[in-house]
């Protein structure tokens, strides 16, 4: 569906997006990640066409968004961060409007919006100014824009800033809903956002790509992802030993736990290898009960800070090009592209 190949963007020496890569498929939702000033925002713009790049290509359903660009943008619904709305007009006005811009027929405009509008639960609005309206219905109307004229693919930067929580989970409902039609792609700096609706992760750092896969898969990829704990009654010596004789076992930590009078331990093994079964048997047949066991599950946030944080930055400028546009563009996105690390929690129906 979308295809980037070899996408560079520079402002003078500044290289904010190099040699950028990868494919996008019809029917999922892509998650897109990056820290503060990892060039996240700029390739969003580059894919839309807000901005062009310097090299590379973005191929929109066969289409190259620089050589044929009304026709790649017709396969793009497209919401910012801040939605490009009229505050002095409708919803309804500001909806035809859009339709119109979307060059969308005549005869289909006044049912597709009514359509969208019921989509994103607006159409109780669509007489008030768009001024009136709390954080949570803008952002709605501008997710109504995007989908308008239904494209192919729908590009959504941040769709949850600023919105409470119940309006956060009707947004990550409707986007899990838009999935069925369109392909969706999802930036965002909540990372538990991206564990819970999407289907793929792209991770960039520093203009590159870090990884991309599924949230599984890069779990399984990550340092640590496979690690057992547990609470063990016996002899350290016993426990140690038991433990070396399974076969995938790596490494082994064994801790007093003087409130139970138990061992804590901790066993990382070897990638995709599940030892529960065998260490269970092994403590059984050594006289050492294992009180509890537990599988470590990563989570996102900690994968995201390993494959970041390893990279190795870029050097730093000199003072003297401090008001290089570069600096320009980092410091812009400064407040959108902040990675906020928050802990997933479920809620009462279990949405979240």
């Amino acid at each position: 569906m979308i295809e980037v190949k070899n996408l560079v963007k520079r402002y003078g020496d500044h290289t904010a997006v190099d040699h950028l890569s990868f494919q996008i498929e019809k029917g999922k939702i892509y998650g897109f990640l990056g820290p503060n000033g990892a060039g996240k925002s700029t390739t969003m713009n580059m894919i839309t066409g807000y901005i062009a790049s310097t090299e590379g290509q973005v191929i929109i359903d066969g289409h190259d968004i620089l050589e044929e660009p009304e026709a790649a943008k017709k396969c793009i619904g497209y919401l910012p961060e801040q939605p490009p709305l009229y505050f002095d007009m409708t919803v309804l006005e500001y909806l035809k409007f859009a339709a119109d811009l979307k060059k969308i027929p005549k005869d289909k405009r006044a049912s597709m919006v009514d359509e969208v509008m019921e989509m994103v639960k607006i159409t109780d609005m669509k007489n008030r100014l768009i001024k009136n309206l709390s954080k949570g219905y803008r952002q709605r109307v501008g997710l109504a824009q995007a989908i308008l004229g239904y494209p192919e693919v729908i590009i959504l930067d941040e769709p949850t800033v600023g919105l409470d929580p119940k309006q956060i989970i009707e947004i990550r409902s409707l986007i899990m809903d838009l999935k069925k039609k369109h392909t969706v792609i999802l930036s965002s700096h909540i990372l538990s956002e991206v564990s819970a609706i999407c289907d793929y992760v792209l991770i960039i750092s520093h203009g590159k790509l870090v990884a991309s896969d599924t949230p599984d898969n890069l779990g399984k990829l990550a340092q640590g992802s496979n690690n057992l704990t547990m609470l063990i009654k016996g002899s350290r010596a016993q426990i140690k030993k038991s433990l070396e004789e399974v076969e995938g076992v790596k490494d082994i930590s064994v801790s007093a736990d003087k409130e139970q009078d138990l061992w804590k331990v901790s066993v990382s093994t070897e990638e995709n290898t599940d030892i529960r079964e065998q260490v269970f048997y092994k403590m059984a047949e050594n006289n050492c009960p294992i009180l509890e066991m537990q599988s470590r599950k990563v989570s996102l946030e900690e994968i995201f800070l390993e494959l970041t944080e390893g990279e190795k930055k870029p050097a730093e400028k000199p003072e003297n090009d401090a008001g290089t546009a570069g600096d320009e563009e980092e410091s812009e996105g400064a407040d959108s592209d902040d990675i906020i690390i928050e802990e997933r929690e479920e809620n009462h129906d279990g949405n979240l």
